[in-house]
């Protein structure tokens, strides 16, 4: 991802960096634990694995997330959050608790409940 030559504060660029719908998702899931790429294929339901790779190097391009390759057969790689990412995390978390007040307030508890998200 190529960022523009001018913005008029920091947080279009932050915007830049994090935006679409797989990055924050995946910050999410790295929140929890490092994941491998078929890991977090098998978490997100209808990311190709085209568009994951493409995401994982721009945050990687970016620092929000390293990527851990280990020797041997097979080839292993693992991605995890870095301390950058983890302070983007921050925002993930509280634009998902905004999601789950506007989904509560929408009677869709039952699937908050089936996600693990509230009891």
């Amino acid at each position: 991802m190529k960022t523009r030559e001018a913005y008029t504060c920091p947080l279009e660029m932050t915007h830049d960096i994090a935006k679409g719908k797989w990055k924050p998702l995946i910050l999410w899931l790295l929140g929890k634990q490092s994941f491998s790429l078929a890991g977090l294929k098998r978490e997100i339901r209808g990311i190709s694995q085209k568009m994951l790779i493409e995401q994982l190097r721009e945050l990687c391009e970016y620092g929000m997330v390293s990527k851990t390759s280990y020797e041997g057969y097979p080839l292993k790689v693992e991605y995890a959050l870095t301390e950058r990412g983890r302070k983007m995390l921050d925002a993930v978390v509280i634009m998902q608790e905004i999601g789950i007040d506007i989904m509560r307030e929408d009677h869709r508890e039952e699937f908050l409940r089936e996600q693990g998200l509230i009891e």
